[in-house]
């Protein structure tokens, strides 16, 4: 009896190690399985897709042409379209370079004369010089006047004297303002209908060859009239 119960204990026993066993080895291959899943070695790959940087309008941007104030190299610059402040400010350079000394006097021969009447004052007339040559010259002191029927020459109003010679550009014009009488009864008035326009040299002594002028209908002067110099703005020339 005794002896049964010993076998029955040990049997007992064995199958306790046995199921043990059976029980760390299961574990075992069941942790080994887990380490190595298939869902991460063998996950299939996705295609690449094309980093930003590696786009043609990211990585690749076409090259655009040189700016308009940065030209090339090797080649000259071209101005910005519209932009022609540097021709126009050559241009400009250009016809107010200074000529130097100028000693050519205004003549017949290099400039056109006309006589105007103004409203204001009132009996005066306006001579108007203009230069029509090709180069720069001098109205030299005052035109020296002949009203025909006159004795002498016509009275110069030195008050009027500019500080500097009146010199003209091609183009360019000069005025002389010419006041036909003086105060209302003080002189004898004369009638004319033209008048010689003699050109003073750098000497003041004048050329011989006059410009002659047809006046305004209706032109009297008297001994107490004047002229001016010849002055750069017209508004001085009939300003006394």
């Amino acid at each position: 009896m005794r002896t049964n119960r010993i076998r029955t204990t040990a049997l007992a026993a064995t199958a306790l190690v046995a199921a043990l066993s059976l029980t760390a080895c299961n574990g075992n291959e069941g942790t080994k399985s887990a380490g190595s899943a298939p869902a991460a070695s063998t996950a299939p790959e996705t295609p690449e897709t094309p980093e930003a940087s590696e786009s043609p309008e990211a990585s690749e941007a076409p090259e655009t042409s040189a700016s308009p104030t940065e030209a090339p190299s090797g080649s000259a610059a071209t101005p910005a379209p519209g932009n022609t402040n540097g021709t126009a400010q050559s241009a400009k350079g250009t016809a107010a370079k200074d000529p130097g000394p100028v000693r050519t006097a205004c003549t017949t021969a290099n400039t056109k004369v006309t006589v105007t009447k103004v409203t204001r004052p009132i009996n005066h007339l306006l001579l108007t010089l203009k230069n029509t040559g090709s180069g720069h010259c001098n109205a030299y002191y005052a035109p020296h006047l002949g009203f025909d029927g006159a004795q002498s020459v016509f009275p110069i109003l030195e008050d009027s004297k500019p500080q500097a010679v009146t010199t003209l550009a091609p183009g360019e014009e000069a005025y002389a303002g010419i006041g036909l009488s003086g105060e209302p009864g003080q002189g004898k008035p004369h009638r004319s209908k033209n008048l010689t326009v003699h050109f003073a040299k750098s000497n003041g002594s004048t050329y011989d060859k006059p410009a002659t002028l047809k006046l305004p209908s209706e032109t009297f002067w008297d001994g107490n009239g004047f002229v001016t110099y010849w002055l750069s703005d017209r508004a001085d020339a009939l300003m006394y």
